[in-house]
């Protein structure tokens, strides 16, 4: 056919092609998942319709490029998973990216109408998707009839822009997506769901400026609501009119310039705690005061009694769930900041008192002194140049190299920890990770889907070796789709968050006189070694193994300039490592604190 786009009668549709049309009515050019027979009428009919399908080397990867790829284009992230084994496969992906809130869409198949719903007992490569990922996700329904099969994804699609991000799953029967369409029943995305973004009236939009500027010190806390909405620039704007510090959840963390004025880095943990407690008014935006946030609970935050709540947010079901709130707003944030942004500027025509001004830019300063100074604390780790190197070093030797809009990837438990105390958010939208489920290895999928979704970006990933090792087979993906990403593997041969917990539970004097226990005494926490930066020349790539701050430093700009995929074997000092900075302040995490 010339290479030109076969035309199809009517008659010749399949169901799989209906819901690539679909797709592309959508705005959807990239498809994540591996190919199977069960679901052939549907992944042949991509390219027909502009799709791209990339195929990883398993499902969950899939499921986790699709949540990058979701996050960094605040669009629909779309996977597939086969029946049965594709579908299992894909359930880690499903939990982790139902959990950080990513708009994905998962299309799966499932066995032939005939034999499936209710399964007639030993159907082979079957179990009842359906209801297992209902528990998991936002959404999740069978089609089992070819009539109702545009009908479903319409309210797929619904769903996924209703409320807040999370995994919307639909399993089509092998008959009905490989079999002939019922046509005519497909709905343009205008004519299915709500288009225009949810405004706020502007008598709520007035109220909570008013109570912000009659508040003493008011506060913002950014949610991964914010940058799911991308409204960057309106946080920023409403900062600076109200002087108001800003602090984040985990999520949320690069929705602002860490340099500016405004910002409370999330990593300064004691200031953020006494910004929250200082605060009698604060502005949530997209955050569910998680517990992460400690429920938004006393000793870390003031009291409800004493600090006013205004919380905007998509999902209804979470305004007032965890913290009462003042005044509960239902909107999308990028249309409600310029609206209250815009409120600010006409309300402060009647200027605050110069002593209210006085006190609000006093504050900022002070704030602005204690994280110098905790700063200067932490960045003496940045004179230690030992062999192997000091994991503090990473971070920043990568800032150097890479551009400030480089997308960074953090994956791992202690490496985690380093990488976050020693980056520093300089473009928001610029941060993934999986920062509500902790899930080791989703950082591999997350670098190649944010790849995917700005090729003209840098992606580089820091991970731990531990977490590398559950899915370093994708480096081969990386290669044969042409996703130039760095992977920067922090190697200290051990699990070294739960080998230094394990140590202080069996013997915390020692483990504090001595740094530690001996093998024998320690419990399956020792990893060997892999070559990384060998496994990475195996598939293709480039690899380089370093110990040193020159090494690594060298290592990282041929990387970035190596025009393929990556691997930088880093071996950083075990010991040092094991103790990562403010790994206390992790654990106090998970202690209910007490107060309302």
């Amino acid at each position: 056919m010339g290479g030109e786009a076969r035309q199809f009668e009517e008659a010749e549709m399949t169901g799989g092609d209906q819901v690539a049309a679909m797709l592309a009515a959508e705005g959807v050019d990239t498809v994540f998942g591996i190919i199977d027979g069960s679901y052939f009428g549907l992944y042949s009919s991509l390219g027909r319709h502009g799709i791209r399908l990339i195929t990883p080397r398993h499902e969950a990867t899939a499921v986790h490029m699709a949540g990058a790829y979701a996050r960094l284009t605040r669009r629909v992230g779309v996977c597939l998973a086969s029946n049965g084994p594709g579908v299992a496969n894909a359930l880690g992906g499903v939990a982790v990216e139902q959990g950080e809130g990513n708009r994905v869409l998962l299309i799966t198949s499932w066995r032939r109408s005939g034999i499936v719903g209710p399964d007639r007992g030993g159907t082979y490569q079957y179990f009842d998707q359906p209801t297992v990922i209902a528990a998991m996700a936002k959404s999740s329904e069978a089609v089992t009839n070819r009539d109702r099969l545009a009908e479903a994804m319409a309210r797929a699609f619904r769903s996924c822009w209703a409320g807040r991000p999370g995994v919307v799953h639909v399993t089509i029967a092998e008959d009905v997506v490989n079999g002939p369409a019922a046509v005519g029943a497909e709905r343009e995305p205008a004519r299915a769901r709500r288009q225009p973004p949810i405004a706020t009236d502007l008598a709520t939009v007035r109220a909570a400026a008013e109570m912000l500027l009659a508040a003493a010190s008011p506060m913002i806390h950014a949610g991964t609501g914010l940058v799911h909405a991308g409204a960057f620039a309106g946080l920023a704007r409403v900062a600076e009119l109200l002087d108001a510090p800003v602090t984040t959840s985990w999520g949320g963390r690069d929705s602002i310039d860490e340099r500016s004025l405004n910002s409370i880095p999330m990593y300064d943990i004691d200031l953020v705690n006494r910004v929250r407690n200082d605060s009698d008014c604060v502005l949530a935006l997209g955050a569910r005061f998680g517990e992460t946030d400690w429920w938004g609970k006393p000793p870390y935050w003031r009291t409800a009694a004493e600090q006013k709540l205004i919380q905007v947010d998509l999902d209804e079901l979470a305004l007032g769930r965890n913290r009462p709130a003042d005044i509960a707003v239902v909107a999308d944030i990028a249309t409600f900041l310029p609206s209250l942004a815009e409120m600010l500027t006409e309300l402060l025509c009647d200027p605050m008192s110069d002593e209210a001004t006085a006190s609000r830019a006093a504050r900022l300063a002070a704030y602005g002194e204690a994280q110098r100074a905790h700063r200067a604390v932490l960045d003496d780790a940045l004179s230690i140049d030992t062999m192997p190197l000091h994991s503090s070093r990473v971070a920043p030797l990568c800032q150097e190299v890479f551009d400030d809009n480089a997308v960074l990837v953090i994956d791992g438990g202690n490496t985690a920890i380093w990488t976050n105390l020693y980056h520093q958010v300089r473009q928001p939208g610029t941060m993934l990770s999986t920062f509500k489920f902790g899930m080791l290895g989703a950082g591999v999928g997350q670098a190649l889907g944010a790849k995917a979704a700005d090729p003209t970006r840098a992606v580089y990933c820091i991970i731990g070796d531990g977490a590398m090792g559950f899915h370093s087979h994708e480096i081969e993906t990386a290669v044969r789709c042409g996703l130039q990403v760095v992977f920067v593997v922090i190697c200290d041969r051990q699990w070294g968050m739960v080998k230094v917990n394990q140590e202080f539970a069996i013997d915390p004097d020692r483990t504090l006189l001595e740094g530690g226990l001996t093998p024998e005494e320690n419990i399956n926490t020792d990893l060997g070694e892999t070559r990384f930066d060998l496994l990475a020349e195996a598939m293709g790539a480039h690899g380089e193994r370093v110990a040193t701050v020159d090494e690594l430093h060298a290592a990282l700009i041929r990387s970035r300039d190596c025009g393929r995929c990556a691997v930088i074997h880093v071996d950083v000092d075990r010991q040092a490592h094991k103790f990562a900075p403010n790994l206390a302040s992790f654990k106090d995490m998970h202690a209910e604190p007490g107060g309302s």
